[in-house]
This record gives structure tokens, sequence and C-alpha cells, in this order.
């Protein structure tokens, strides 16, 4: 296999699309499209997010160490990209997207009602690197769809339409899945049985 060496860069893809909304002291909100974010610790749950500083929102984040990531369906990839563009400074972009904002129960924040996940979120530390800088954050809640969610209380995130940011476009995740965690390494008996449980489930779905 041939390859392009390029300089150092940026270039993990695909990458995660999600619509973080934040406030300040005042009581102002925006939000804005991120797709340099992604899950740091598991106990206590943590993620990170890289924000540039003259955006409005690194103000508003730093000014309450809170915000909420929302995480949109493909219906929303118009919205998505309009937070993205489009700056808080000159805009309501709550208003212009016709975003309903419901209150989180644990910040100040709140929640865009039309994403099916939503995290509740709050700064424990940033770190300065260069364009961006990296706010480590506790997920104080977790809200899922009820739809998203099976009579086990499985969530079935491959229902959600959710979609995913690659060098400048907009891609959406099938729901069709390559394997599950530990797939390669599974006896040949559980893969089967496994199998067999998955098409009872879909069957009965269709009856």
């Amino acid at each position: 296999m041939n390859k392009t060496k390029f300089k150092g860069s940026a270039m993990l893809n695909p990458v995660p699309v999600v619509l973080i909304s934040c406030k300040n002291k005042a009581g102002l909100q925006n939000v804005f499209t991120v797709g340099w974010i992604g899950t740091a610790c598991t106990k206590p749950p943590m993620i990170t997010v890289a924000i540039r500083k003259e955006r409005l929102s690194y103000e508003y984040v730093k000014d309450t160490m809170e915000f909420v990531v929302n995480i949109p369906s493909k219906h929303l990839v118009k919205e998505v990209d309009f937070c993205g563009v489009r700056s808080g400074r000159s805009i309501d972009k709550i208003k212009a997207c016709n975003f309903n904002m419901i209150p989180c129960d644990n910040i100040s924040v709140d929640m865009i009602e039309s994403c099916p996940i939503t995290l509740e979120c709050k700064v424990k530390s940033i770190t300065e690197l260069g364009t961006h800088d990296l706010f480590l954050a506790e997920i104080l809640s977790s809200y899922v769809d009820d739809t998203l969610i099976d009579e086990k209380g499985k969530i079935h995130f491959e229902k959600a339409n959710l979609i995913t940011y690659a060098h400048g476009e907009y891609f959406e995740i099938k729901p069709n899945s390559l394997g599950s965690f530990g797939y390669s390494v599974m006896k040949k008996k559980t893969a089967k049985r496994k199998n067999s449980e998955k098409h009872k489930n879909k069957t009965s779905k269709h009856k």
C-alpha cells in the first residue's frame, strides 16, 4: 500500500459531532458545534472538549464551568452546520434554529429537546494547548430518549440516526453493526447463540 506523507496535523477522522449548549453568569445562552470531543474516563465519567479561545462559548463555559453535550440525529444536520459557522456574537442561534431548551437537573445550562442524547457536564480543569484549550469535564447525568431504550433497558444508539464529521463533511452512521466488542475472540457456540437471539428479536419486531 502506497502512502503520501503529510506534515503533522489533526487528521483523526471521523469524529463525533455534537451541539454544546452553555450559559454565562449573566444568564445568556449559546449553542455551538464541536467535533473535537472524546471520552476520557469511565469512573468518574469524564470527557474532553477542545475549544478555540476566540469563540463566544469559550467565554461562557469558562465563566460558569458548566456545559451540556447535545448529541444530534441526522435530521438536525443543517442546524449542526449552522451553529458551527455562525457566531453567537452576531446572532441568537437558539432562536434561529428554533431550539426548544429544557432545564437540566444538576447545572444551570439548558439542554436541546430535539437531541436524543444529552450529557450534563461540569468542568474540572482547563489545559492551555495552542489554538485550542482542552476542557476536562465530569458527566453528572445523562439523558436518553425513551424510544432508544428497549424493554430490557438496553440503549440502542444505532436507532438514533447519529452523525459524524470527517474532513469537512457530515456522514450518517449506518445502523448495521460490523461486529460487537470481543467478537473476534468469541467462541463459536457463543457467537451462534448471540446471532440466534439477534435474529429472534428482529423477527418478533416484524410480527
